[in-house]
C-alpha cells in the first residue's frame, strides 16, 4: 500500500448570498479550507473544512506531519490535537459563537473540524488505491440515495455593494417570500422537506411562515431553527403553536438544561446542532431527554467514523439522527452522502446549503433528483478536483482580507449600530 507523499492545504473564499440569521447576515465571501493527500502512487484524496484562521493555521501545521505515513485514520484526532500548541491555540477565544451558530467554540472542536478534513482525504485516497467507494471502506451502504432538505432563509435581494455576488432569488422577508423560495426549490431540485432558518424576526412572524409552508406543502416535513434565540417560555409558546405543524423544532433555546425544560412540556420533538456537538456533551443531554434528534456534522464531530459512532450512540438511547449543513462545497457534500449511506437509522432528510453555494472546486457538481443525491459507487468520494476553480478561489483569498466568517460585521455594513443579540433574544 502506498504511503502519503505530499499534503496540500489551500485556503479559498467562496461566494455567499445575503442570508439572514440571529447573528446578522452572511458575508459576500466565506472562507473554506481544501485538503489534498497525495500518495506515492499518485492517488489524490480530497477533504474540506472551515477556512477561518484558527482552522487554517492548524491544518497548515498538521499537514506536513502526514508525509511518509500510511493511509491510516486511527488516532488522527489525537495527532491533530497534539499540534494545537504549535499554532498558539491558547489564544483562541473559547467563548465566542462558532461559525454556523453551532454552540460554543472550544479547542477540541477546532481540532475535530481539522481532523475531519484529513480523515476524509485519507479515506478518499484509500478508496482510489483500492478501487472502492468510501462507503465500502466504512462498512457498506444501506441505501442508494440520500434525501436532503431545502434550506430556506430570510434574505435580502442582494449584498449592498454593486461589485459583490448577485443572484436571481430575490428577497424573502415575509411568509409569502419564504413560500415562494420553497416552491422554487421544490420545482428546481425536487426537495420535499423544508427547513427555515429562524431567529431573525419576532416569533409570531416565524410561526406564520412555518404555518404558510405547511399549508403550501401539505403532509411534507417542515422544520424551524431559531438557533437558540428564545427563552424557555417563548420556546414553549412557539412549540404549542406549531405542534402538528413541524416535523421538529431545532434549538429553540440555548443549553441542555433549557432544552430539557422545553422537552418536558411539549410533544414536539426537539433537534440540535448546538447543545450536542461533541461526545462529552451526550451524557447530560441524553440523560435529561433534552433532544430527540441530533444533527450530526462530520466536520465538527471529527470525521466519518465519528459520525458512525455518534449514530450508534443515538441508536442505543433511542435518539434520532440527521445531518447539519454549513456553507459546504462538493467535497463535503460527497462525504456527507457517503457516510449517510452507511447509517441504518437515518430517518430524517439531511440539511444542505445547496443551492446557495453555487461555486465549487469539483469538476462535476452534484445534481439533485427528487431532492436526493445518488450514492456514488466509484472509487473514493466519487469527485474530482477542478484545479482551475481551486486556483481562482484561492486567488480570491489571497487578494482579499476576509479571513473569518463574521455575520455581525457583515450586518454592520448596512446597519452600523448592529450588535449580535444576547441569548435569549425573545
Amino acid at each position: 500500500m502506498s504511503r502519503i507523499a505530499e499534503v496540500r492545504v489551500t485556503p479559498i473564499l467562496i461566494s455567499d448570498p445575503p442570508l439572514l440569521n440571529l447573528q446578522g447576515v452572511h458575508q459576500p465571501y466565506t472562507p473554506r479550507t481544501i485538503v489534498e493527500v497525495i500518495t506515492e502512487s499518485g492517488a489524490v484524496g480530497l477533504g474540506e473544512t472551515y477556512g477561518d484562521t484558527d482552522y487554517l493555521k492548524l491544518a497548515e501545521a498538521f499537514g506536513p506531519r502526514l508525509v511518509g505515513a500510511g493511509l491510516v485514520v486511527n488516532d488522527l484526532l489525537a495527532a491533530v490535537t497534539r499540534c494545537l500548541s504549535e499554532v498558539g491555540a491558547e489564544r483562541v477565544d473559547n467563548t465566542v459563537q462558532a461559525e454556523g451558530l453551532r454552540g460554543s467554540r472550544t479547542l477540541g472542536k477546532i481540532a475535530s473540524s481539522v481532523a475531519s478534513a484529513f480523515e476524509v482525504a485519507i479515506y478518499d485516497a484509500l478508496g482510489h488505491e483500492l478501487r472502492l467507494p468510501v462507503h465500502a471502506l466504512l462498512g457498506g451502504k444501506v441505501r442508494d440515495a440520500i434525501e436532503y432538505s431545502a434550506y430556506l432563509f430570510y434574505r435580502w435581494a442582494e449584498h449592498p455593494e454593486p461589485d459583490e455576488p448577485k443572484d436571481d432569488w430575490g428577497a424573502a422577508l415575509d411568509p409569502e417570500g419564504v413560500v415562494a423560495q420553497a416552491k422554487r426549490m421544490a420545482e428546481d431540485y425536487g426537495f420535499s422537506s423544508f427547513k427555515l432558518k429562524g431567529g431573525v424576526f419576532e416569533p409570531a412572524h416565524e410561526i406564520a411562515a412555518s404555518r404558510a409552508l405547511a399549508e403550501a406543502f401539505p403532509g411534507q416535513p417542515v422544520r424551524l431553527d431559531p438557533n437558540g434565540a428564545w427563552s424557555v417560555a417563548t420556546s414553549l409558546e412557539v412549540a404549542g403553536a406549531l405542534e402538528g405543524v413541524l416535523e421538529y423544532l431545532e434549538d429553540p433555546t440555548t443549553g441542555t438544561a433549557n432544552m430539557a425544560e422545553v422537552a418536558k412540556k411539549t410533544s414536539l420533538p426537539l433537534a440540535t446542532n448546538m447543545c450536542v456537538t461533541a461526545f462529552d456533551e451526550i451524557p447530560e443531554a441524553f440523560t435529561a431527554d433534552a433532544v430527540q434528534v441530533v444533527l450530526s456534522d462530520h466536520h465538527y464531530w471529527g470525521g466519518l467514523r465519528a459520525t458512525q459512532d455518534l449514530a450508534a450512540v443515538c441508536r442505543t438511547f433511542g435518539v434520532g439522527i440527521s445531518m447539519h449543513s454549513n456553507t459546504h462545497l462538493g467535497i463535503s457534500l460527497a462525504a456527507m452522502t457517503q457516510v449517510a449511506a452507511t447509517i441504518p437509522g437515518l430517518r430524517h432528510a439531511c440539511d444542505t446549503h445547496r443551492p446557495w453555494q453555487t461555486e465549487d472546486v469539483i469538476t462535476q457538481p452534484h445534481t439533485f433528483s427528487g431532492g436526493k443525491i445518488a450514492v456514488s459507487d466509484t472509487p473514493g468520494l466519487g469527485v474530482e478536483l477542478d484545479r482551475d476553480a481551486l486556483a481562482k478561489l484561492h486567488n480570491r483569498w489571497e487578494t482579499s482580507d476576509a479571513r473569518r466568517r463574521d455575520d455581525a460585521a457583515a450586518m454592520r455594513r448596512v446597519h452600523p449600530d448592529f450588535t449580535a443579540p444576547k441569548f435569549p433574544r425573545w
